[in-house]
């Protein structure tokens, strides 16, 4: 999946004179997030290393939201029509849903200054540059809106553990309609959407997607929740990385509430599907538990299966 042109552009023009500074800050960048992420501590803070950020992390978020929110939406039947992106960063969770919603209000919320400069920076000259960036910190500050949706992108696995469940219940409250949750897809990143999933049903909430049961996840042991978004590698976001491949797949772990209650999928595919001649293996997580399902071609689900992919719904 593509990350909007006009955006795409945005970077580009951003980082024009400042490739090889970019580059160095998006690898400091990358070490902060794997040594001293979940302290609570700002990761980023002057001007170029949010465009380094941008550069080496918009994307892949962006992708990870837009695949989880358009499963959550295959549900609803009202969509959302006002966003809040809690924990914006430089805004990738607004780009995400203002592609697939017709959004008339959106408000980001981002404590880090540089972040909320940039993020503004790449709005202005889009769709999303009416967008409305408030300074806030959603451990310490009351949030200061609310919305039909409520989007919080890789924001709840940089709090230490004590801050994770008030983040939580501030989430909800904001929320008229619908929570999004999104994290990493690690097993760390999993174990903050199961508890998320726990205080949000505790709460009163209905899940929408992935599960297909708002029972005990059966998942156990060393396996964990992710799906998967593939995204298409510019030249500058290669060089950012260090990497040579033309893609990268974006692991994400995330959980999808409403208010009200809905129709949920049957079950959800919890891993690429296996094709052999004549025949397809599924591995489902269902209302009765994970189970693995051949759909071979003489039966009805067979077309199905043989258009399924990961993170797909099933019935």
């Amino acid at each position: 999946m593509e990350i909007p042109a006009d955006l795409r552009a945005a970077i580009d023009k951003r980082a024009e004179g400042a490739r090889k500074a970019l580059i160095h800050d998006a690898e400091s960048i990358s070490l902060k997030y794997r040594t001293q992420g979940g302290q609570g501590r700002a990761l980023v803070s002057t001007a170029n290393e949010a465009a380094a950020y941008a550069v080496a992390r918009m994307p892949a978020t962006y992708g990870a939201v837009l695949g989880a929110l358009g499963h959550a939406l295959s549900i609803v039947n009202k969509k959302p029509k006002t966003l809040l992106d809690a924990g914006a960063g430089t805004g990738s969770a607004s780009w995400a849903c203002s592609t697939l919603l017709d959004l008339e209000s959106v408000v980001c919320l981002e404590r880090e200054k540089a972040m909320r400069q940039l993020g503004q920076e790449l709005m202005k000259d889009s769709s999303l540059a009416n967008a409305t960036w408030i300074a806030c910190d959603i451990t310490k500050d009351k949030m200061p809106a609310t919305a039909d949706l409520v989007v919080a992108s890789y924001v709840l696995n940089e709090m230490g553990e004590r801050e994770q469940e008030a983040g939580i219940a501030k989430l909800w409250s904001s929320s008229k309609e619908m929570l999004l949750i999104v994290e990493p897809g690690t097993p760390a990143g999993y174990s903050v959407v199961a508890k998320a999933r726990e205080l949000l049903l505790k709460a009163g909430g209905h899940i929408l997607a992935p599960c297909p049961h708002e029972g005990k996840c059966p998942i156990s042991g060393s396996d964990w929740c992710h799906f998967a978004a593939r995204i298409p590698r510019s030249r500058l976001h290669r060089e950012a990385k260090g990497a040579d491949a033309p893609y990268e797949d974006e692991k994400y772990s995330y959980v999808a509430f409403s208010k009200t209650p809905c129709a949920r999928a049957e079950a959800r595919i919890t891993r690429h599907p296996f094709f052999e001649k004549g025949l397809v293996s599924l591995n489902l997580c269902g209302r009765s538990g994970l189970e693995k399902r051949i759909a071979k071609k003489k039966d009805e689900q067979y077309k199905q299966a043989r258009k399924a992919k990961w993170g797909d719904p099933f019935f």
